[in-house]
């Protein structure tokens, strides 16, 4: 009863349902909602999502590194360079101000996700003593649907059949996530495209956090053969192997009745793998790794900074924050904000 009053509104709210039995387990039923183009129009003007206006004409500074990323760089050919693009906030009644090429491509699969997920979340399946019960996360835990999850577009293994619009989930396998490509750049443009700003941002900086870990390995691992290089010549070690220093040297048993004294001399072989950590370099390392964690922040702020400006989410908290559906449910007066309209 309460699938049934679920989905009847979700229909209600624009949506269309599509259901399949599955093939392994007839009792199991998959229930496929698309959003057609009206219901992503209207809800994006409500989520206030930012679209594009026009391509960006701005000309951008060639970077010194340019000639260094581009040897690790995704091929162009495969992965095609975004466009950049000026946005606004989407409105219906602009609607021919925006730059829309292809209506089936004009919201990508984030966004489409998005605004589906936002009317799951809100739409009513029942009311008990005058008290709305609302929303997918609410069904899920009472076990009344099984599962939900916004699906792939194809196989991560196998190509489009069509070579004009090809598979974004088997490109981003095969030029991102495949091992052989451990050494490329990460295509975040393409993965901020697929999945959406959250995630492209998280791997943004997990790029960013990996590769300035390179640098303090190769610091590491430089004051690591300089302790190899010089335990020979550590003082207290030399010491411990001298004969007429630690040789002289009697240590108290280890145990109680059973074990006896022992010579000094003996931890000599152990005192010399200690002075390999236990040296000048260590203290290199650990004076270089303060430094390293204030510039990988201060780097990281700069990095973030420019995803914010190329991706145009400076204002995505304001967008992503929206009114809370159990509020928004309770909510029975509604006044217009003067300032903000």
């Amino acid at each position: 009863r309460k699938r049934q009053a679920y989905e009847s509104n979700l229909i209600k709210n624009g949506l269309q349902l599509e259901a399949t039995r599955s093939v392994l387990d007839e009792k199991l039923i998959f229930l496929k909602v698309h959003a057609p183009w009206e219901v992503l129009c209207t809800y994006a003007e409500v989520m206030h999502i930012k679209m594009p206006l026009q391509l960006n004409d701005l000309k951008t500074r060639e970077s010194a590194f340019n000639w260094f990323s581009r040897l690790f760089r995704v091929d162009e050919n495969i992965i095609k360079h975004e466009q950049e693009f000026f946005t606004a906030p989407f409105q219906k009644e602009h609607l021919s101000n925006f730059y829309i090429q292809d209506k089936d491509t004009f919201f990508n699969p984030a966004t489409r996700s998005r605004i589906v997920h936002f009317i799951l979340s809100r739409v009513e399946y029942a009311t008990k003593n005058n008290v709305k019960k609302f929303g997918i996360n609410k069904l899920l835990d009472a076990g009344i649907y099984k599962a939900a999850f916004p699906l792939h577009d194809s196989s991560f293994r196998h190509p489009s059949t069509d070579p004009g619009c090809p598979s974004e989930r088997y490109l981003l396998y095969r030029e991102w996530a495949h091992p052989k490509n451990i050494f490329k750049l990460q295509p975040l443009d393409f993965i901020r495209k697929y999945y959406g700003e959250k995630i492209g941002i998280y791997f943004a900086w997990l790029g960013f956090y990996t590769n300035m870990l390179i640098v303090a390995a190769v610091v590491g691992v430089g004051c690591f053969l300089y302790g190899c290089l010089t335990k020979d010549n550590c003082t207290w070690s030399q010491e411990v192997c001298d004969p007429s220093i630690g040789g002289n040297i009697i240590m108290c048993p280890q145990c109680d009745k059973v074990c006896t004294y022992w010579n000094l001399t003996i931890t000599c072989e152990s005192s010399k793998k200690l002075c390999i950590f236990d040296s000048f370099g260590t203290l290199v390392f650990a004076v270089f790794m303060g430094i390293w964690v204030t510039l990988f922040l201060e780097f990281w702020k700069r990095r973030q900074a420019e995803l914010e400006y190329e991706w145009d989410t400076t204002e995505y908290l304001e967008q992503e924050e929206q009114v809370r559906p159990e509020y928004e449910a309770q909510c029975t007066h509604v006044v217009i904000n003067e300032i903000t309209q």
